[in-house]
């Protein structure tokens, strides 16, 4: 579960991550938790969507106007935080607003940002997501596959750079997403509570020691927690320069083939996942160790399965595959 976050953090672009578990497998408080953890970025300051700062062609119309104009963008430093969509959100409280009656009495657009503008450069998090109504699944994976969010009203429309990553967590006991939703996910895993009595042991007591003090336990905590954080802003500065060869990519196609994967989302979520894997790691090159890693977060929930067969990855099979490659 940590590191299908982490190779999201690393590059937004792998799709997110489904979370699916029993209840009580801390999901929420681990997706929740990262904000302690997540890096900073460089934000076009003043700006209500926070546009990466450099990149010009992804600029908002405020910023693209500010430039027209020939005002200097200043840049400011931002940490990337988690932010929450609740599920009694309606589709204007997501994507937010045009005010028509102040465009027809003026002629200028002004926009009510919604929780997508809060989003964009962040973490979109959204807890119980098979209970979210299908409209607003589907405006959430269509912005985050196009990185915009399109408002229109009335003949009248506006849009805003929209990328985030987005996490969702549920109880399957609850109810699935549907399949051709559940596809739109890069990365799925499912978790299941600790069976090792010490492990377990250990969980119990971290969370009554946190419940106690938090501020202190969080103290405690705080060098990993700056190490993590340093790990994840390298990683994302050694990504543009890990390299995948020609037989890494054969090796990917020939994973996805063997175990009968449709289309090609899974190829290439598989190989922008291994060269995550790779920036965590620290190198540039992608190895067969990374398609081991990652294989499983990208495939278990795009295997085709009979009724009542749980999702998975035959993980015997898929190590014979990679020793036959």
């Amino acid at each position: 579960m940590k590191r299908a976050l982490m190779l999201n953090v690393i590059d937004p672009g792998i799709g997110g991550v489904l979370i699916k578990g029993e209840k009580g497998t801390a999901k929420s408080t681990t997706v929740r938790s990262m904000n302690a953890v997540l890096p900073y970025r460089t934000v076009v300051k003043g700006c209500p969507f926070r546009c990466e700062y450099g990149k010009e062609a992804r600029y908002c119309p405020y910023c693209k106007e500010k430039l027209d104009k020939g005002e200097k963008l200043e840049p400011e430093k931002v940490r990337m935080r988690v932010i929450d969509l609740p599920l009694s959100a309606t589709e204007d409280r997501v994507s937010g607003t045009l005010d028509l009656e102040h465009v027809l009495k003026t002629g200028e657009k002004r926009f009510e940002p919604g929780v997508l503008a809060a989003a964009n450069g962040n973490i979109l998090y959204v807890d119980e997501v098979n209970l979210l109504d299908d409209h607003l699944v589907d405006l959430l994976l269509d912005s985050a596959a196009m990185g915009v969010n399109y408002v229109e009203r009335e003949g009248v429309s506006f849009s805003h750079p929209a990328r985030f990553v987005l996490i969702g967590t549920m109880n399957p006991e609850e109810g699935d997403l549907r399949p051709q939703l559940l596809d739109r996910f890069g990365l799925s895993l499912d978790i299941k509570g600790e069976r090792d009595v010490a492990k377990r042991a250990e969980v119990v007591k971290r969370r009554v020691q946190f419940d106690s003090d938090p501020e202190s336990y969080i103290a405690e905590c705080a060098k990993e927690l700056d190490a993590e954080c340093e790990r994840l802003t390298k990683a994302k500065e050694i990504l543009p320069k890990v390299v995948a060869d020609d037989d890494i990519i054969s090796k990917i196609v020939s994973v996805t083939i063997n175990f009968g994967v449709d289309g090609h989302r899974a190829d290439i979520t598989m190989l922008k996942a291994a060269k995550a894997n790779a920036a965590l790691e620290g190198r540039t090159n992608v190895t067969k160790d990374d398609i081991r890693a990652t294989a499983e977060l990208v495939l278990a929930h795009r295997l085709k399965r009979r009724p009542f067969e749980e999702a998975g990855l035959d993980r015997e099979e898929l190590e014979k595959c990679l020793q036959d490659l």
